[in-house]
């Protein structure tokens, strides 16, 4: 498999497992990383060092319990635009990126245009993200909510 840059770089099994371990914990040493892939050390860096600088490996973050902040209620909510052409579809993207609380902006092939992921303290704060914010965004024509009950996984927990 070649690499998404237009490269013609393989990324081969030692790159996979190295994404693959640090995708589960992003703080492993890389002499931990060199030991667990069956590499010595220099070219294991230098392969994570290539990683980065290609923008496959895009960070390294914390994982944090948004529970323990307050923060469980997860609300989606679908938003339907008023105007779909380039500049309209621009204006609503960067005026979305200044909402905190919006933790996922995807843009859907549905009869709606995008899928927010937003993550508040309670049902009361959504309602205040969602009448004063969501619904105020460049060509926003409409919205509707649904609120996650339980979740079983989330990829970024």
């Amino acid at each position: 498999m070649t690499a998404d840059d237009g490269s013609d770089r393989e990324i081969d099994l030692f790159d996979r497992k190295i994404i693959d371990l640090l995708r589960r914990d992003g703080r492993m040493s890389v002499a931990d990383l060199s030991r667990q892939i069956g590499l010595s050390k220099t070219p294991c860096q230098m392969r994570l060092k290539r990683l980065v600088d290609e923008g496959i490996i895009r960070g390294f973050r914390a994982v944090i319990d948004p529970a323990k902040l307050g923060l469980d209620h997860i609300a989606f909510a679908e938003v339907k635009l008023s105007d779909t052409r380039e500049a309209a579809l621009a204006d609503f993207r960067r005026a979305v990126l200044r909402i905190p609380e919006v933790e996922e902006c995807h843009m859907i092939a549905s009869s709606f245009d995008y899928l927010l992921k937003v993550r508040t303290t309670d049902i009361r704060r959504y309602r205040e993200v969602l009448g004063e914010r969501i619904s105020s965004l460049p060509h926003v024509a409409s919205t509707s909510t649904f609120v996650a009950m339980e979740t079983i996984r989330d990829s970024s927990t």
